[in-house]
């Protein structure tokens, strides 16, 4: 079918009650570029009284119902072909009318779905489409809403390959050669018989055929047939993390007339094995998983996904050491498992936060009963020919899983996943607290071991959930739930490893989600352990929602133990390796360092106003640091500065003036610390092992007039494909050293042939807009992303208080 991009030309209100526009329109529409976010253009809302989950867990932002509507010509050519209309992800609730007519719905917000479209249009004529989407109190962290995926119009005659119709699987791998079976399935809504040929060729990345074959198929009238086609492809390139080696599976059909349809799919050749003793084998290569987290928002751009960015994330988690991204908790976008596949990252792949039991009152648990084999339908469609794919995750923290009717529905889950594609493997996120929560609140006599977890869970959270992971009444309610999986996949339960190995010795165990506090522990135990493949940070990337879970916290009388959640204007987790703009965090650079892949220390400073404050943050939170040594203000105070590597031993020098040695490593959890005063000038670190030097760190202080710097990510982009310009701007001196400690105002114009798409910074306290011209630098950073409008040159133009105006310009290709 002729895929058409359908982003255009449209518009978007908050819902108006028709009613109540009988006497004039009272809401207008306004122009909306598709994917976009209706909920990020929204104005925040402050709680009245006390902080409300639903409103932290939203970063605050208010739900609502949002309308779009877009007027399309559709030629009198296309009478009697078939039209379908294809939405990537639409949040949530959504309904589609065209030219008036109910034309469908989708309740899950982050399912792809197809909207017959050809008995409701008008041919030759314009016609109107409509959908409404609804957000409200409906999720633990921010959604967005609306159309926030990209959008299709496909059409094709009546015969032709259907919509992600062909399937390509390598089920036979060695040196010389490796089976490359395609399925192809062809629709024919004709009313006669058709006999057609199936041309299939197999292209490796350079474009090269490297296998081909014709097949012939009969279909009849109204009912989809199968073709399947073996094809041999010599000295096949392997795709694997390290060398992602991509091939095309291009499917023509044709009869006596000529070609009728034709399609194409990008497929990896790889093979997956699994077993407690070698654990996990990619082309029988035994690989760990260096996991993050990720949930779907992009930061300043809210909920809305567009190619470049989701690249551009996968981009810089794989350059900070991950090798693994877990969806959390939503199935992943279409163009993220495309940047996954090119660039050689892993995916873990999950389905839904609830079943049957919400976690919100308005959550997707209402329809889950309903919808569920349709939406687990839609996920393995969209992810069948990724070779990033390893694991399906069919939830996270369900709290069914510890009774037996939740292991049937992990069953009915799992076999459903299974029946579809039985080439992965399937996981669950279970957190082993949350999965016998009835039983703790239910009994006031616990055994020793369970009691200690509770009164463990009220000092230390982290403690506590993996006391009670570890307990026997997590080990019985989870039996049946875990047995029902490929890999068991345990949510802070890195308690269990050990254990388990004996009590279940064919359980193969994924850390599905860890504190990042914990990695070096944790990653000492996936090592250790064989039939332990990987880990998987909360995060690997910060998010907006669930707010102030990882921020750093400071204990007083009145204020004796840390919150969960933090107040207005608070506006993101605070737990990412990386920020929302993209920018590597201290505990980013320590993560790289436990997983054996950076040899150079790391400096990172606590902020010296809180120098001898107890510190009380929840365990997702790192050290209160930053790797900075521009202070102003805090000349000859007292601070703490932080050193992380593996060596042996490191060294710290203040303006040359030696502060002494320290052990560090891995017996010393890759971390040490030196109290001084701050004192301007060259902070550095030397890293020794066997007394001879392996790396050394700097951080200088800033000094001089504030310059103002832009750096575009990429000279030349498109116009086509989703493409981004991210443009990075900076207040540094005159040697390129941030100023972390002047921050200011800067104000941003763009013209030419481009818009501003998004502007902001990683303050994670603010009530500045991701939509102004204007945004405060956060430690001396802030981000805007550009979007290209046509061929030829955006310009950027920065301002800032003190500082002379930093331009930039991007040449956009029409390819």
């Amino acid at each position: 079918m002729l895929r058409i991009s359908f982003n255009d030309g449209w518009q978007t209100r908050p819902k108006v009650n028709p009613f109540a526009e009988l006497g004039g329109t009272t809401a207008p529409f306004q122009p909306a570029t598709v994917p976009h976010d209706a909920m990020i253009e929204r104005e925040r809302v402050a709680p009245m009284g006390e902080i409300g989950m639903e409103g932290g867990a939203g970063a605050y932002f208010p739900g609502g119902t949002f309308e779009y509507r877009k007027t399309f010509y559709v030629a009198d050519e296309h009478r009697g072909k078939r039209i379908i209309l294809e939405f990537e992800g639409v949040y949530r609730d959504a309904t589609v009318h065209i030219n008036g007519d109910y034309a469908g719905q989708r309740p899950f917000g982050y399912s792809q779905f197809h909207i017959d479209a050809d008995r409701f249009l008008r041919f030759g004529q314009d016609n109107e489409i409509k959908v409404e989407a609804r957000s409200h109190r409906d999720s633990r962290w921010y959604t967005g809403a609306g159309i926030y995926r990209d959008t299709w119009m496909l059409v094709g005659d009546l015969v032709r390959i259907a919509p992600e119709g062909i399937r390509v699987t390598t089920p036979d791998i060695d040196a010389e050669q490796a089976v490359v079976e395609v399925r192809t399935r062809v629709e024919n809504d004709s009313i006669s018989i058709r006999t057609l040929d199936v041309t299939t060729e197999v292209r490796d990345g350079s474009g090269t055929v490297a296998a081909t074959d014709i097949s012939r198929i009969t279909v009849l009238p109204g009912e989809p047939a199968t073709v399947r086609q073996r094809l041999y492809v010599q000295d096949p390139l392997l795709w694997s993390p390290d060398t992602p080696a991509l091939h095309s599976a291009n499917v023509v059909l044709s009869d006596g007339d000529g070609q009728v349809d034709a399609d194409n799919v990008t497929f990896g050749i790889r093979s997956l094995q699994l077993d407690p003793h070698r654990g996990l084998r990619i082309n029988g290569e035994s690989v760990k998983l260096r996991g993050a987290c990720v949930h779907h928002d992009n930061g300043v751009l809210g909920a809305a996904t567009f190619a470049r960015a989701e690249e551009r994330r996968v981009q810089i988690l794989k350059d900070a050491g991950f090798n693994a991204i877990r969806m959390s908790h939503n199935p992943m976008s279409k163009v993220m498992l495309d940047a996954c596949d090119r660039l050689g990252m892993l995916v873990v792949d999950e389905a839904f936060d609830m079943w049957t039991s919400g976690k919100s009152e308005f959550d997707y648990s209402l329809s889950f009963p309903e919808w569920w084999e349709r939406d687990i339908e839609a996920m393995v469609a969209k992810d069948f020919n990724h070779p990033s794919v390893i694991l399906y995750s069919i939830g996270n923290e369900i709290p069914e899983v510890g009774s037996s009717s939740g292991a049937a529905w992990g069953r009915k889950l799992a076999d459903k996943v299974r029946s579809l594609d039985g080439t992965r493997y399937v996981t669950n996120g279970i957190n082993g607290m949350l999965a016998v929560m009835a039983d703790l609140a239910a009994r006031k006599q616990q055994t020793a071991d369970e009691g200690a977890g509770i009164n463990t869970m009220m000092a230390d959270p982290a403690a506590g959930m993996n006391a009670i992971g570890a307990s026997e009444l997590v080990s019985r309610r989870t039996t049946e739930s875990f047995a029902v999986l490929d890999v068991a996949g345990m949510n802070y339960m890195e308690s269990r490893y050990a254990a388990d190995r004996e009590l279940f010795p064919n359980r193969i165990i994924l850390g599905t989600e860890s504190f990042t506090t914990h990695i070096d522990g944790n990653w000492n135990l996936v090592k250790q352990y064989r039939h332990v493949i990987g880990d998987f940070a909360w995060t690997g990337w910060d998010y907006l929602g669930e707010v102030g879970i990882g921020r750093p916290q400071y204990l007083t009388p009145d204020n004796p133990r840390p919150a969960f959640s933090a107040p207005y204007p608070y506006l993101v987790a605070g737990c990412g390796d990386i920020d929302i703009t993209g920018h590597r965090r201290p505990a980013s650079y320590y993560r790289e360092i436990v997983f054996g892949l950076r040899t150079q220390p790391y400096l990172a400073v606590q902020r010296p106003e809180h120098y001898g404050q107890a510190r009380g943050s929840a365990p997702w939170a790192w050290s209160d640091t930053v790797s900075s040594w521009t202070w102003p203000g805090f000349e000859g105070s007292p601070v703490v500065v932080e050193v992380y590597s593996d060596a042996d031993e490191v060294g710290l020098f203040v303006n040359n003036r030696f502060l002494g040695r320290r052990p560090v490593g891995e017996h010393h959890r890759f971390r040490t610390a030196f109290d001084t005063l701050h004192e301007p000038g060259e902070l550095l670190a030397i890293a020794y092992r066997d007394g001879t030097e392996t790396g050394r760190s700097i951080l200088r202080s800033a000094t001089g007039p504030v310059l103002l710097h832009a750096e575009a990510d990429r000279p030349v982009i498109t116009t086509a494909g989703g493409d981004l310009v991210y443009v990075t701007l900076t207040l540094t001196d005159s040697d390129g050293t941030l100023h972390t400690g002047a921050d200011r105002l800067v104000s941003v114009e763009v013209t030419g042939q481009g818009a501003l798409l998004g502007f902001g910074s990683a303050d994670p306290s603010t009530e500045e807009r991701f939509d102004a011209k204007q945004r405060h630098t956060y430690q001396g950073r802030v981000l805007a992303v550009l979007r290209p409008t046509g061929a030829g040159q955006i310009r950027l133009t920065a301002s800032a208080p003190g500082c002379e105006p930093a331009e930039i310009s991007v040449t956009v290709t029409t390819k």
